[in-house]
């Protein structure tokens, strides 16, 4: 049977103004883990169409930052955050718009998503490859002390990423958030206190 798209949190999304359901899922995370506060520096990976930055820019607050990139146009406009379309692999322009932010940052979080094929396996790879993309930022503009939030598409080939994070935060999290789709394979991990290699 197909999912029904316009669900409950669907319609909740549009009754609270936010851009996706994915803000409840962020909403659930940061609940749990009490993530943002006023002030925070965060950089929001694979950021369209907007809703996580929208969870983020209430509760880091006016005195809060938020830099949100993706491969697609970003429509939100928000007073603490600013958005660019680009490839995050493109490094040069990357630091041209991380550098006016003084890193590091906070939070780095991904929503990032590969375009999914309907192929189970290869739909998990590129996830993973994603995944490692966005640690790999996390590594290079997260504080010491930081948050990491990522999402996954859960397979057997995790472990080693898995593994990678717990060496690197003081405590990492998995969660499956409650507003994920039943059909979806969305897990999240959730690093909490940020150890940079010595």
């Amino acid at each position: 049977m197909a999912y029904n798209k316009k669900d409950h949190y669907y319609h909740k999304a549009k009754e609270q103004n936010y851009a996706a359901r994915s803000a409840f899922k962020l909403e659930e995370i940061d609940g749990r883990f009490r993530i943002f506060k006023p002030g925070m520096k965060v950089f929001d990976l694979g950021a369209a169409p907007g809703s996580w930055s929208q969870y983020a820019s209430k509760k880091i607050g006016e005195h809060g930052r938020i830099l949100g990139v993706d491969l697609e146009a970003i429509q939100v406009r928000l007073p603490n955050a600013e958005f660019h379309k680009g490839d995050l692999k493109d490094r040069a322009q990357l630091e041209s718009w991380i550098l006016p932010f003084n890193p590091p940052f906070d939070v780095v979080m991904s929503d990032m998503a590969p375009k999914t094929t309907g192929i189970r396996v290869t739909d998990q790879a590129r996830s993973l490859v994603l995944c490692e993309l966005a640690f790999h930022l996390a590594t290079q503009y997260l504080r010491a002390g930081g948050f990491f939030i990522c999402k996954n598409f859960h397979s057997g080939d995790f472990q080693q990423f898995r593994a990678l994070l717990q060496k690197s935060f003081e405590k990492l999290e998995i969660l499956r958030p409650q507003s994920t789709r039943k059909e979806s394979k969305e897990i999240f991990f959730i690093g909490l206190g940020y150890k940079p290699a010595s």
